[in-house]
């Protein structure tokens, strides 16, 4: 992944075809070491081709995948469920909570 990284940020930099060396050269530069079977196998596989028309494919190929995506609403409902049965729990605090006195201030109950 490193090496394809590497040779995609150098295409974007300006060089159409980098070599094996270009791609050692822009990962010793931030101290990451390449290896030569995995770049060199890199370097054959995109010989000749445009970056353009690789990803271009690649995009192709994963559209076929599907993917769905439908999922993920089932997580969220343990956690409502938690916090739904703490705030019922906050309201019946609340509610048991007895008036120390009267709306207006007095707890004797007279006229007014």
């Amino acid at each position: 992944m490193k090496h394809i990284a590497a040779y995609m940020m150098l295409v974007l930099g300006g060089n159409a075809t980098p070599s094996a060396d270009d791609v050692t050269t822009a990962l010793a530069a931030v101290g990451v070491e390449a290896d030569a079977d995995s770049l060199n196998s890199l370097i054959a596989n995109m010989e000749g081709k445009d970056i353009e028309e690789v990803l271009a494919s690649g995009k192709e190929m994963l559209a076929k995948f599907g993917g769905g995506g439908g999922g993920g609403g089932g997580g969220a409902a343990a956690g409502g469920e938690a916090a739904e049965e703490e705030e019922k729990e906050e309201e019946e605090e609340e509610e048991m909570e007895a008036p120390a006195v009267d709306m207006f201030g007095g707890d004797d109950g007279g006229d007014y």
